[in-house]
């Protein structure tokens, strides 16, 4: 459990979210996380151009399907995944003895802490698991200590909210039922307070990598599809169970029209592929001297 863990404190709320029911969530739901964000998974590979011998750690690793495929593609070597969910880990070591994967290994750690060897790794890797961070420059600089010089760091990170049309929607469909004159989300966080969009700042992620020790940081942006369930009333569970909490302190009419608004946008965006929104993000790499 987190209370065994060398946690940083400025973490420990995300240390409680993601070794509790969040974590709890997303490892009950893993083929659907996975299916989620599944159309950047070619690309984040291809940055990551992991080769047979190098050695990987996955930060933020969730459920391991970035650790196994970089496992894969590391045939020689191995791929270390790491994360604060021991639900999550469960899963994501099944998964990875399911597939016969030798060179996997899997640690329950606090990234920003965690007392890595030295230069044992020649490439970090990380899908969306990267963004929690309560003091980034400090976990950026742990984690390229243990960067061989000239190791590789490797990141898919939202962009901002604009380019996310799920969150939007979502938000402002849950907001519904807030006794407003016109509804609106929740407004987004500090730009620089642990989240999603914590790293969608160009700016930002050259200033932070950069005083973190990183060199040769550069942004490749992309957008693409992601896919909330086969239809509107299965999406509508899924999206319930994930910001659920949004509807907490409404009376039983603030929640139903929540939820209507919540049904309305996803039967509005159901194809003959399920339930798609646009999204946005950017893949970030960077060099350790």
């Amino acid at each position: 459990m987190v209370s065994t863990l060398q946690v940083a404190p400025s973490n420990a709320e995300q240390a409680r979210a993601w070794d509790g029911q969040e974590g709890a969530y997303w490892a009950e739901h893993a083929d659907r996380f996975d299916r989620a964000i599944s159309p950047y998974r070619t690309r984040l590979l291809a940055a990551a151009d992991v080769s047979a011998t190098d050695h990987v750690m996955d930060i933020g690793c969730g459920t391991g399907e970035t650790t196994r495929d970089v496992a894969g593609q590391a045939s020689s070597g191995l791929a270390l995944g790491v994360d604060l969910s021991a639900a999550m880990l469960r899963v994501a070591r099944r998964r990875a003895a399911d597939e016969g994967l030798h060179n996997t290994d899997f640690m329950q750690a606090d990234a920003q802490v965690h007392a890595f060897s030295p230069a044992s790794f020649d490439v970090a890797v990380s899908r969306t698991g990267t963004m929690f961070f309560a003091d980034p420059v400090a976990a950026f600089r742990n984690i390229g200590r243990a960067l061989r010089p000239g190791g590789r760091l490797v990141q898919l990170v939202w962009q901002p909210p604009a380019g996310n049309e799920w969150l939007l929607s979502f938000a402002r469909a849950l907001a519904a039922g807030r006794p407003l004159p016109t509804p609106t989300p929740p407004p987004p966080p500090r730009p620089d307070a642990p989240g999603p969009f914590s790293m969608a700042d160009p700016t930002r992620v050259r200033t932070v990598l950069g005083a973190a020790g990183f060199t040769e940081v550069l942004l490749e942006p992309h957008s693409e599809a992601m896919w909330f369930g086969e239809d509107a009333a299965d999406a509508e569970r899924f999206v319930l169970g994930l910001h659920g909490w949004m509807l907490d302190g409404l009376d039983a009419e603030g929640r139903r029209r929540a939820v209507d608004d919540l049904r309305t946008t996803l039967t509005a965006h159901e194809t003959d592929d399920g339930v798609l929104y646009a999204s946005a993000t950017w893949i970030i790499r960077a060099t350790r001297p």
